[in-house]
């Protein structure tokens, strides 16, 4: 079998609560971008762990590259794997982490670790240190906040699948490899984002997940700041952890007492790039909006994922997706970021409203994904408070004119705008002051 080593599989925007306020409980909202990249190897594994001694894994090694034919990167792939992407804020809009996928589950570590001996970017491929290079450049050229992605396990690594085979009695791969690596990530780059996955159908305590989580919240240099998530070993998913995320695509459409994560992708079939991919097989803009908005309102935090190309190029549907939500979230963002559950999800008269609030400035958000073929907006949940209430469309510098309902809710009197007058497209958002 013949394939080639492809360094850059996927890229994610992620819209969550902010990392601080995150780990201290107060549900707040920010927006975490994500750019995650590994090996696209799918079904080999450098199968020499157990090589007596170095010549004989070396000739193990060689023996390998050469049946899969991996060679370095040429110079101009090379050259496009720079941080020169960061510059483009536009594509980025809203965004303020950065989650790099350290390791997937094929094993390839894109940092010179020492627990994975020949087989990172340093030692081939690149011959480069992909995650530090962009730790700085996040730091250094953007706003972003840096993360990482961690898999557990690999599918196809000798260790594991005789630890799997003893049914985890053996820990030998956990122990060797993947905990190990984990240490190393956290001290070498210190990220604030720390984004489990993979536990490969082992429990947490073969993973040591309660030790590691111990150190990383009470001893390690990341532990005033960092957040994880709840995938730490069969069982602990949707249960333990700084925010659930559950199944991919987990949208439960109401509010839930602890904080979850919305993962899914803008491509409906794939995590990673696909040239064969139609036009109708990517979510469009208006989609994605409402999986924004419907997330948000119940508590929630969208992990959007796009794949880019092999030599790291997020194509043009891609990018125009991201440009847009960046778009909306500029004349938007205010009822996003920040934001908290309010007492209603989804309006209980009108189909498509979600919404948000901000305690602190005794306001509510109302989004509607459709604009009224009148100008009349009918919204069941709010209580008018007499002399009080004002009412604001979001990007629009007029107040709105309304009237309370008998016993409960209001109807907005929309301003009558051409497509070119509306403050965005998609969806919109009503401001309601004073409201209970």
């Amino acid at each position: 079998m013949e394939t080639e080593l492809s360094h850059i599989s996927y890229c994610t925007l992620v819209f969550m609560k902010d990392i601080r306020e995150l780990l201290q409980e107060k549900g707040k909202t920010y927006a975490l971008f994500l750019l995650e990249t590994a090996s696209q190897v799918t079904c080999h594994f450098i199968k020499c762990c157990d090589a007596a001694d170095s010549s004989s894994r070396s000739a193990a090694f060689g023996s390998m590259m050469r049946r899969l034919r991996l060679q370095p990167l040429p110079d101009d792939i090379k050259d496009k794997l720079t941080d020169n992407h960061l510059d483009n804020k536009h594509l980025f809009g809203g965004a303020a982490a950065a989650l790099f996928k350290s390791l997937q589950e094929k094993g390839f570590t894109l940092w010179g670790s020492k627990h994975s001996w020949n087989w990172n970017a340093v030692d081939i491929g690149p011959k480069r240190d992909l995650v530090g290079e962009l730790a700085f450049a996040v730091r250094n050229r953007t706003h972003l906040h840096f993360g990482l992605y961690h898999s557990l396990f690999e599918w196809f690594n000798p260790l594991f699948l005789q630890d799997k085979e003893s049914k985890f009695a053996r820990d030998v791969f956990a122990t060797q490899k993947s905990i190990p690596e984990l240490y190393e990530l956290i001290n070498q780059y210190q990220p604030e984002v720390l984004w489990s996955d993979g536990d490969g159908v082992a429990p947490d305590t073969y993973w040591n997940s309660t030790g590691f989580l111990a150190w990383l919240y009470n001893e390690s240099p990341v532990r005033d700041t960092v957040v994880t998530n709840d995938r730490w070993g069969t069982g602990s998913i949707c249960k333990h952890g700084g925010y659930y995320t559950c199944t991919d695509r987990y949208n439960p459409g109401h509010l839930l007492p602890h904080k979850w994560e919305n993962c899914m992708t803008i491509d409906k079939s794939s995590w990673g790039y696909r040239r064969n991919a139609l036009l109708k097989d990517y979510l469009t803009i208006e989609e994605l909006v409402k999986t924004l908005v419907e997330t948000v309102s119940c508590g929630g935090n969208l992990l959007m994922n796009v794949g880019p190309t092999h030599d790291g190029r997020i194509i043009p549907i891609f990018q125009e997706r991201l440009r847009q939500m960046g778009q909306w979230l500029k004349v938007n963002g205010e009822g996003i970021y920040r934001s908290k559950p309010w007492r209603a999800q989804n309006d209980s008269i009108t189909p498509a409203v979600w919404y948000t609030s901000k305690p602190e400035e005794n306001s509510v958000y109302a989004f509607f994904l459709e604009w009224p073929t009148t100008t009349v907006l009918v919204l069941g949940e709010p209580f008018a408070v007499d002399g009080e209430t004002k009412v604001n469309l979001v990007g629009y510098a007029q107040p709105l004119k309304w009237l309370a309902l008998d016993s409960q809710g209001i109807v907005v009197v929309l301003p009558r705008l051409n497509p070119g007058q509306l403050p965005c497209q998609w969806s919109w958002a009503l401001k309601l002051t004073s409201v209970a």
